[in-house]
């Protein structure tokens, strides 16, 4: 209950013109009132005695009194029996029949509550209404099945239940969410009354008890707001009249009514799959009794239209999700392609999937953003178990809308993220009207301003519907559906490529080095019989030599890497550093590049993380400035780096150079194979792991890799 109404909500609501403590209109059992709305007369019956009667109850039926009395002082037998049939028809339903006591004619509605059979007597018209609504209603039907749209049918709605009733001002408004404020969308308004079209009504209005009943009741009639309420009697307030329709009205909302202007209303429930999702409101300046029979033209009317519109949002919902499933197609498509691009590494095009204004995709602890301003997955969100989606439209901070749907393990998840809903809209008040003092004060009045509704909605962001939850779940599943199959096909490649590559590697270091022999003994055979430009054609040939065959040991390693197993112990931070400046020391020292690190331990296969560690230390030695450099190992955030203060890399170039072979400054004095930064990532994924390169602060390269382990420290 005291959810439904935020504090920042309950305090607008004061300080524009309601002094008072809402919350009692949300305490209030409003279906517990203890009495009826006068003009007809309520017995309950328990056994064949009547045990609850109101007030009026002798003076419309034209008996003596009945409490206590033997419900036959008013019925025969045959009434009674029909009676007590239709009250059995259907739990949690009404039904009504005419009847005539004496010379007098009645509308007996009937149901039952708890133990009790209610029946409320209302007056009969002098003429039957059902000739004269049939024609109006069935071609009212035929108009509102011609409506393409939402909005159509409302309007249809609201002008033939006007032309029906009679009522000043007929308004359909749909509700923001099961809990929401209301926006009028069709209206049908005598001249001389102010139009409400467009404006909005704050959630307060309509507190969940009352919320409640409008989905229990179709049709809810108040005849006269000055009415004076016929009491129940013995302890009328223990019986519960959900389901009457003469049920007496709140005080706080007769108060509100009068000070909107209003004698009399109807309201017809709109539901969707039982839930309210608007309500048509009828409101007259005068006292308007409807008959049971017209009360049942608009009722029926009520459920065609929530039929009617149920169908037309099935509609649009089912083009949204075919607009949403192309998307995917497309995406799963494009995913298929590049088996050797994670599919996850650019989030383009997941927010035509789910209208959003930022998408994130977090994998292995990597954050893939759409948006600058959202580099990490918020800590407000929760990522569910696969299978399941998440989703809030009221987080803290400038995306308070999120909905998460994970795929594998570990809080691997895509994140759709909306900002704050704008609140261009016109509040449901003139400011110009007076406060109306009542009984209890100044409370319930017209607002003069938008403070209620701006708390209402500040700070959230628009609902997700049940198309986005259900295209997310759909995504979830395909995108773990591709996660395995390029699994699997990588896994098939790699196979084939490792074998392929050793056998290749293998192979031409024979030839190779035999080449690199024939031109040896060429040069010693023949000393001092060669030209000049024949000895450098032979130096080239052992020079070329040479750097094949570097490049065959870096591809045998590159393939070995595949067929090692792996053999993962804690390893001392410092103790790896030191063995690698014994194979990269020289190096470094050439390059003038003096190297720090920070104490820390991981897990990981000691020889392949020595492995690393050499290639990253060789490499800031190569891409060193000109007059030397540093370099800082160290572990962050769960990744070991490696960060030097070099000539750096073009950041669109970036994943080039972890590629086998490939150097980014291709010239003579930066020798090498060109594959240290494709083995480093290689061992990484060996760990399940990751290897990734990022600008240094002041310039050069951070090169960071995981271990698929979270052990770091």
């Amino acid at each position: 209950m005291t959810e439904w109404l935020p504090d920042r909500v309950a305090a607008a609501e004061r300080e524009s013109g309601t002094p008072f403590d809402l919350t009692a209109c949300v305490r209030e059992p409003i279906h517990r009132l203890g009495g009826v709305q006068s003009y007809g007369a309520l017995l309950a019956v328990t056994g064949d005695r009547v045990s609850v009667v109101s007030d009026n109850a002798a003076a419309v039926l034209g008996t003596g009194e009945l409490a206590g009395a033997p419900i036959d002082r008013v019925l025969g037998e045959q009434q009674r029996q029909a009676l007590w049939s239709l009250a059995g028809t259907g739990a949690g339903q009404t039904a009504m029949m005419p009847l005539e006591l004496g010379e007098r004619r009645f509308d007996v509605t009937v149901h039952r509550s708890g133990e009790h059979v209610v029946l409320e007597f209302e007056p009969a018209p002098g003429t039957p209404d059902f000739e004269t609504l049939y024609a109006p209603v069935r071609q009212a039907l035929n108009r509102l099945q011609r409506a393409g749209t939402v909005v159509e049918a409302c309007r249809a709605a609201v002008r033939e239940i006007r032309e029906i009733t009679g009522y000043d001002r007929v308004v359909a408004y749909r509700f923001e969410g099961t809990e929401g404020p209301g926006e009028v969308i069709a209206e049908q308004v005598s001249a001389d009354w102010e139009p409400w079209l467009g404006l909005w009504f704050p959630a307060t209005d309509i507190p969940p008890q009352a919320r409640r009943l409008y989905e229990h009741n179709w049709i809810r009639v108040i005849a006269d707001v000055g009415d004076a309420t016929a009491r129940l009697r013995p302890d009328g307030e223990a019986l519960d009249l959900s389901l009457s329709v003469l049920r007496t009205v709140s005080p706080f909302h007769l108060e509100y009514l009068r000070n909107i202007g209003v004698t009399s209303s109807m309201s017809v429930s709109l539901l969707d799959d039982g839930r309210l999702w608007g309500l048509i409101a009828c409101h007259g300046r005068d006292p308007r009794i409807l008959s049971p029979q017209t009360r049942a033209a608009c009722e029926f009317f009520g459920v065609a239209l929530s039929l009617h519109l149920a169908a037309l949002r099935e509609r649009d919902e089912s083009a949204a999700r075919e607009r949403s499933r192309t998307v995917i197609a497309r995406l799963l498509e494009r995913y298929s392609l590049d088996l050797a691009m994670p599919w996850w590494s650019d989030p383009a095009g997941l927010e035509q999937v789910i209208g959003c204004d930022a998408v994130l995709v977090r994998s292995d602890g990597v954050v893939v953003s759409s948006s600058p301003e959202v580099p990490a997955v918020p800590a407000t969100v929760t990522v569910p178990p696969v299978g399941d989606v998440w989703h809030s439209d009221q987080l803290a901070g400038p995306f308070p809308g999120a909905l998460v749907v994970p795929f594998g393990t570990g809080g691997d998840c895509i994140v759709w993220l909306r900002r704050e809903r704008s609140v261009p809209r016109r509040w449901a008040a003139d400011p110009r009207t007076p406060v109306v003092l009542g009984p209890h004060g100044e409370r319930l009045t017209p607002r003069g301003s938008t403070a209620v509704f701006l708390a209402s909605v500040r700070g959230r962001a628009m609902p997700w519907t049940t198309t986005d939850l259900a295209m997310a779940v759909e995504l979830g599943r395909a995108v773990m559906s591709v996660a395995v199959t390029h699994a699997r096909q990588l896994a098939e490649a790699n196979v084939d490529l490792d074998a392929f590559a050793h056998a290749a590697a293998h192979d031409l270091k024979e030839p190779l080095r035999g080449i690199a022999n024939t031109s040896t003994f060429i040069t010693e055979d023949a000393a001092g019989r060669l030209d000049e430009v024949t000895l450098r054609r032979l130096e080239s040939i052992q020079r070329l030599a040479t750097r094949m065959d570097a490049l065959l040991n870096a591809l045998l390693s590159y393939a070995r890497l595949g067929r090692t197993a792996l053999n993962r112990s804690p390893v001392p931070l410092g103790d790896a550093v030191t063995r690698a400046l014994d194979v990269a020391g020289p190096r470094l020292r050439e390059a003038s590049v003096t190297v720090t690190h920070e104490p820390g331990t991981l897990v990981a296969d000691p020889l392949l993380f020595d492995q690393v560690l050499v290639n990253l230390l060789v490499n800031a030695a190569k891409y060193a400035r000109p007059g030397g450099g540093q370099v800082r190992v160290g572990v962050q955030d769960g990744a070991l780096y490696v960060r030097d203060n070099g000539i750096g890399m073009p950041a669109n170039l970036r994943e080039e150079a972890f590629q086998l072979f490939r150097r980014l400054h291709p010239d003579a004095a930066r020798d090498g194979s060109g594959a240290g930064l494709a083995i480093v990532r290689r061992i990484a994924e060996r760990h399940g792991g990751q290897a990734w390169a990022e600008d240094s602060p002041g310039g050069g390269t951070t090169i960071r890799v995981t271990f698929g382990s979270r052990d770091l420290q």
